[in-house]
């Protein structure tokens, strides 16, 4: 949920006026009409808008939208917001799409075949609503209803609302059109006092924080209480110096006590809050407790590649502990006999540490040993094979080692080779073969030969044939490794480091200059074939956790 930090306030921009109180609802419907009349009494909500006002202190409503419509719903609801809110409430109706950037709710029109230029342009983030319930864990409910649109998806696109994202103490339930407005109905009516009951009667699915009882849209303006004497400053001091020692003590306990002691205090709403997001946090000490490290972004890289060495995926090594480091955090805390907490000690840090670089030693001698076996069986190949000096051998050596310790040599033989036939070739055969080669297809290769099936080129056309059908995906895969390389995004200096460390352990990158060449390519799919690596001659994030620990051992 990391991309939901940012969100909010790209959204808003602008500070929030202060009158705020109770409870805030947000209803977007950008389903059927009929639909939405039919349960709400009017296709402009209107009804509902007037219902929600009497138990709510703030209401934004909005139909049969475009994305400028929801938009400036959300953010005249979100601009509303502040401490002294107590609770809130969206609702979302209408036609979502799923990408693998987020969920997105489509504009009540978007009908049609749709692809992900159209959600990305049209679409409002399911995100931005994650992100202001997130800012009121144990007292948001979002409340999606799907409608099926007409069309089709494009490939990669999906109807499936997922459920992993959702923040921690914000509850939704998904459902049809139908049931969530019924929800949306009922809940305008007052029926408030355990709001799962009234979404579970509806047929509607949970998700997320889902505790005992929920009980919202409580706290509005109906409910405030009517205050005829102003508080003295002696009461005013009490109650901050409540709050601070609440604060300081930052537990259940010590949030319970202030309420108890001052239900209408200042922080009464915020001290909620926080009792809730503790409630709802089973590990509230042990992440104030990382927090109090604070680890730089270069410690949590560090701690992600001791993570990734061990086993236990992060999903990145970017510094920002999301959802992915998290669960490599509590995979490797319930291995090592601690509690699963997925928050980091002092002592476990330095714990990691020492198994990773421990972890590194025995990988780095397996690496060796591997690679001498492989050198062995190199050199031993080569000396049935290419040191016959025969075309075949230089061939049949290339085939079984194309980043062999011989196999420049093979190669630049077999370019003499070639050169020696193209001179001493017919020039109607030379041009025949020069098409070929352009094109450098199976096809081209077959159609020399159906010309040319004795020419002086017809061997090398057939050992391109076979090396294009062996390697019939390899230009797609090359793509896709040269997109995680790029994802890497590795500037001068990293490139240089990465040449130098092959280089350090005699894989022969070439010049140590931050340029990829040929050769960089060959030492780094040595390095990933002695490591047991996908081998592709790009870096990808496997491979430089191992290059980093090999660095470290060194």
């Amino acid at each position: 949920m990391t991309r939901l930090l940012f969100t909010i306030p790209l959204m808003l921009g602008m500070s929030v006026p202060a009158w705020a109180d109770g409870s805030s609802v947000l209803v977007i419907g950008n389903g059927d009409a009929r639909v939405l009349q039919r349960e709400t009494g009017s296709r402009d909500l209107g009804e509902l808008r007037q219902s929600f006002s009497e138990i709510a202190t703030r209401v934004n409503t909005v139909a049969g939208a475009n994305q400028r419509g929801m938009r400036t719903a959300f953010l005249a609801f979100a601009r509303n917001l502040d401490a002294r809110t107590e609770d809130v409430t969206l609702v979302l109706t209408g036609r979502f799409v799923s990408t693998v950037a987020g969920t997105y709710l489509m504009p009540a029109d978007a009908d049609g075949d749709v692809g992900l230029v159209r959600v990305l342009n049209e679409g409002f983030p399911l995100d931005s609503v994650y992100a202001v319930a997130a800012q009121f864990p144990g007292r948001a409910l979002i409340v999606l209803g799907q409608t099926d649109g007409r069309g089709d998806l494009a490939s990669g696109l999906s109807s499936d609302i997922p459920h992993q994202d959702i923040p921690q103490g914000v509850t939704v339930a998904t459902g049809n059109l139908r049931n969530a407005m019924r929800v949306a109905h009922r809940l305008s009516e007052g029926d408030t006092d355990n709001v799962l009951s009234v979404i579970r009667s509806e047929d509607m699915a949970l998700h997320g924080f889902v505790p005992d009882r929920l009980a919202l849209l409580q706290g509005g303006s109906g409910d405030l209480p009517v205050v005829v004497d102003p508080p003295r400053q002696d009461q005013i001091a009490e109650d901050r110096a409540a709050w601070q020692d609440a604060v300081r003590a930052d537990s259940e306990a010590g949030y319970q006590a202030y309420i108890r002691a001052f239900p209408r205090g200042e922080k009464t709403a915020e001290a909620r809050q926080r009792l809730t997001a503790i409630q709802s946090e089973p590990f509230h000490r042990e992440k104030r407790a990382e927090e109090s490290l604070e680890l730089s972004r270069d410690a949590r890289r560090d701690i992600q590649r001791d993570l990734s060495l061990l086993g236990h995926n992060t999903r990145g090594i970017d510094g920002i502990f999301g959802r992915g480091t998290r669960g490599a955090i509590s995979t490797w805390q319930e291995a090592n006999g601690h509690t699963a907490s997925g928050y980091l000690t002092a002592t476990q840090i330095v714990m990691l540490d020492r198994q990773a670089d421990k972890r590194a030693a025995e990988l780095e001698e397996e690496a060796r040993e591997r690679q001498a076996a492989l050198e062995r069986e190199d050199r031993a190949y080569w000396a049935e094979t290419g040191s016959r000096g025969s075309e075949g051998g230089y061939r049949a050596y290339l085939e079984r080692f194309p980043d062999g310790f011989f196999a420049e040599v093979a190669q630049e033989r077999l370019e003499e080779i070639e050169a020696e036939r193209n001179a001493l070739a017919e020039d109607r055969d030379k041009a025949r073969w020069q098409v070929a080669r352009r094109e450098d297809t199976a096809q081209s290769y077959r159609a020399y030969l159906s010309e040319r099936p004795n020419g002086a080129f017809a061997g090398e056309a057939r050992a391109r044939i076979n090396w294009l059908q062996r390697n019939s995906g390899a230009r797609e895969i090359e793509r896709a490794a040269k997109a995680a390389e790029d994802a890497l995004r590795l500037n001068a200096a990293g490139r240089r480091l990465a040449e130098g460390r092959l280089e350090a352990i005699g894989l022969k990158p070439g010049a140590v200059d931050g340029v990829f060449d040929k050769a960089t390519r060959r030492a780094i799919r040595r390095y990933q074939n002695a490591r047991k690596l996908r081998v592709t001659g790009y870096l990808d994030q496997a491979t430089m956790v191992r290059l980093m620990a090999d660095s470290i051992l060194r």
